[in-house]
């Protein structure tokens, strides 16, 4: 299990964890029209396209690797964490966290973005990471930041989310300028 700030650990995905991520996450229609990037559509939580089934052929691939987020003091279910889009050329990926309703607001996301660095400096050897985040997502905005994360771009109202374009904010770290300490 991957750790991040003493609070959060990463680890694979279990299939006991899909009812609450399907049923907190994705069902909440808005959450996952400002996370997905794509309309929501109605998906039965045991079907194979349901988005946080288990899928071996996605962890053979490589191109992107899930994570489940558990609080560590309870062992406790609280997201879900993801490298996703690497380009093992260019040693590079964009990272995607969501936490339960109950978890957010208590710091998790600054420790699962430290998490998620780690693995993507440490673990994968990667050069470069980067989190594309709608601009009114304070909490994203202020975990990345923390973690040392720069706003490289604004791309205006380049994200429909239900029927309202949005600007998205770019951010990405390096990792020579990645320390692992350093959380503000």
């Amino acid at each position: 299990m991957l750790r991040g700030g003493g609070t959060v650990g990463l680890r694979a995905r279990h299939a006991d964890d899909i009812p609450a991520l399907h049923a907190e996450l994705y069902d909440d229609v808005t959450n996952t029209a400002r996370a997905a990037g794509r309309p929501w559509r109605p998906i039965p939580p045991g079907s194979p396209h349901a988005p946080f089934a288990v899928d071996d052929t996605e962890q053979t691939n490589e191109g992107n690797v899930p994570f489940s987020v558990v609080e560590l003091a309870g062992n406790t279910l609280i997201g879900t964490a993801m490298l996703w889009g690497i380009d093992p050329h260019n040693r590079s990926a964009h990272l995607g966290l969501g936490l339960l309703p109950a978890a957010r607001g208590k710091g998790y996301g600054t420790d699962v973005v430290a998490a998620l660095c780690h693995y993507g400096f440490a673990v994968r050897g990667l050069h470069r990471l980067q989190i594309d985040t709608l601009a009114d997502n304070t909490a994203t905005l202020c975990s990345a930041e923390r973690n040392g994360f720069a706003r490289e771009a604004v791309q205006r109202s380049s994200s429909r989310v239900l029927g309202t374009y949005l600007d998205q904010v770019l951010l990405g770290l390096l990792a020579e300028d990645w320390r692992p300490a350093a959380r503000g």
